[in-house]
């Protein structure tokens, strides 16, 4: 509706030859927004103001001239002008019943947006490191992600989704010396278990499942001989270096090296485990350690060695990361031949665009704020638009009970897992509360609220709406009637509260709030948008008999509110949040 109006507009704009000047050779589109006031009508345009001075017109005077000049539309039943020069547009209650009836003829459809030429998205999200449990800041990493690729794809974009596992370099090293220790403890053996660590019950766990039955006989006294002090006395990074070392020695690379892969590859399925029981699925899960294997470090080096933007120094080679913008040049190989993080990081992105996407678009921690603009450094550099790297970070969260924070972490290692979280608040509670603020903001999650039946709970008010609409058909059925859609259909002009028609108009704005929120990369959008909707339901509920005598009236009514039904459906669906048919 909003796209029609704007339509109307600029055909009108088109044909005014006192515009021509104004517009110069360049078209100037009108832009329409819903207003706040329903009493100012249901759109406001500003081209007349910002046309108005090029034109040499006062805004009012022009708005007049283009509305005089609008042609004849089933759409609007009165335009004028407003304030400063706004054009201010009603539709007709018959363009209210369409939207209505579009929603029931395309159902699950309905709000799926149809767009031509869009870039190919690759959406990289969670990809935490394999070394332990989803914790509840990663949850909104994965709901964020998750929700954020529902509204793109909603919106018409292709989009897919990928885990970045970091199962290559030294904290996959610390995770395998951390399990063999606790290997060892479970052996009878008194073992310490060092500052620079992993420390949680977990690795206790994973100790217990691997198959260690190949294993030379290690003990401690030999792993810990002859190494530096740990921490605080001594550097946590020169013991645990250290004791990886002694286990390289006295197990061999090849058996240290199965107790790393068993390790990841039992907390890699766990984390997926996890996430889709959160409903959360990825296309694929990439590994980083098949950068190495399939040469796509290398690769990457050496197109950056070609374009004249590696060097050498100190033994190590170098990126001209300043070159780009960025604070300083960046290591990619070191003197030890080794490839740094970054050298995987630019590798990856630009294995991203070899696959074809021409977009990618990362869901990071607000801790990577420096990540970005030297990975895109590197793919300038390597002669891809720096535009086509678009990263979202994501702040942190704080858990309440009762007004009080909770502890998020413990010395032992423990953390309050997303699994917990889950288990405590539920899935459809952790999926919407992690999106109702924008992601740039700070989440504070009340454990107490997610977890009530109560209206004050954005997330049950919702699904009641819904659960509602069930209940009015089921109360037919129990007094013997049934629901004739077409009749329905056909008797929507019957619909004349005030109620009705706002009920209506706020329907037709979920097209609207799709696209806004993918344009914005803003799930809150959508959040807002379904709690003012179960508002509006609930309070057409609370003033208006559904099942009333008069057949066509009630057909009516009962197909008003299954296209509340089904847009509160689709809008929970995007969101990852279950529409229960009763509560």
């Amino acid at each position: 509706m909003k796209t029609r109006i704007a339509n109307l507009v600029n055909s009108t704009l088109a044909a005014l030859p006192e515009l021509s000047d104004a517009c110069g050779d360049s078209t100037v589109a009108a832009s329409v927004e819903r207003t706040r006031d329903s009493s100012h009508g249901d759109f406001a345009c500003n081209i007349a103001m910002r046309l108005a001075r090029s034109a040499g017109k006062n805004p009012r005077e022009l708005a007049a001239t283009i509305i005089d000049a609008l042609p004849d539309s089933e759409l609007v039943v009165k335009v004028e002008v407003a304030g400063p020069g706004f054009i201010n547009f009603t539709v007709s209650d018959s363009a209210l019943q369409q939207a209505v009836a579009g929603i029931i003829e395309m159902g699950d459809a309905y709000g799926q947006l149809q767009k031509k030429d869009q870039p190919k998205i690759l959406l990289e999200f969670v990809s935490a490191n394999p070394t332990g449990p989803l914790h509840v800041g990663h949850g909104r990493l994965a709901a964020y992600g998750a929700t954020l690729g529902n509204i793109l794809e909603a919106a018409g974009y292709s989009v897919y989704r990928e885990y970045y596992v970091n199962d290559a370099g030294r904290q996959m090293d610390i995770l395998a010396a951390s399990v063999l220790l606790r290997w060892l403890e479970l052996q009878g053996q008194t073992v310490p278990i060092p500052e620079g660590g992993y420390k949680g019950d977990y690795i206790r766990d994973i100790a217990a499942e691997i198959n260690t039955s190949d294993l030379p006989k290690l003990l401690i006294e030999d792993l810990l001989d002859g190494l530096p002090p740990d921490a605080p006395q001594g550097s946590a990074d020169k013991y645990v270096d250290a004791l990886i070392e002694n286990a390289e020695r006295l197990l061999g690379v090849k058996h240290f090296h199965s107790v790393r892969a068993q390790s990841h590859e039992l907390i890699r399925a766990d984390i997926e485990d996890d996430l889709a029981e959160f409903g959360v699925t990825f296309d694929r899960w990439f590994s980083e350690a098949s950068l190495n294997d399939d040469h796509g470090i290398d690769n990457a080096l050496a197109v950056l060695q070609e374009r004249g933007k590696l060097y050498e120094k100190g033994g190590a080679t170098w990126f001209r990361a300043t070159e780009y913008g960025d604070e300083k040049d960046r290591v990619v190989t070191r003197d030890n031949g080794k490839k740094t993080y970054f050298a995987s990081d630019i590798a990856y992105h630009y294995d991203k665009h070899q696959r074809g996407y021409n977009h990618l678009l990362d869901i990071l921690g607000s801790d990577h704020h420096g990540y970005i603009a030297r990975v895109r450094a590197g793919l300038v550099a390597m002669g891809y638009p720096g535009d086509s790297l678009e990263v979202e970070l994501v702040q942190f969260v704080s858990l309440y009970r009762g007004g009080e924070k909770q502890s998020m972490s413990t010395r032992s290692g423990e953390f309050v897992t997303l699994r917990q979280l889950r288990k405590e608040v539920g899935n459809d509670a952790a999926r919407f509360f992690y999106v109702m603020r924008s992601n740039d903001q700070h989440l504070d999650f009340d454990l107490e609220l997610a977890k009530s039946h109560s209206n004050d709970n954005p997330v049950y008010y919702i699904q009641y709406a819904h659960a509602r609409v069930s209940s009015v058909f089921r109360q037919l059925e129990e007094r013997s009637l049934s629901y004739d859609k077409t009749a329905g259909l056909d008797n929507l002009g019957t619909l004349r509260e005030a109620h009705e028609r706002s009920l209506m108009s706020m329907l037709s704005r979920y097209p609207e709030v799709i696209e806004l929120a993918a344009n914005n990369r803003a799930p809150q959008h959508v959040v807002h948008y379904l709690r003012d909707l179960a508002n509006e339901f609930h309070t057409y509920y609370n003033a208006h008999t559904f099942i009333v005598h008069d057949a066509d009236l009630r057909n009516a009514r009962l197909t008003l509110i299954r296209a509340t039904q089904n847009v509160i459906a689709n809008g929970l669906n995007v969101l990852g949040v279950s529409a229960p048919e009763s509560m």
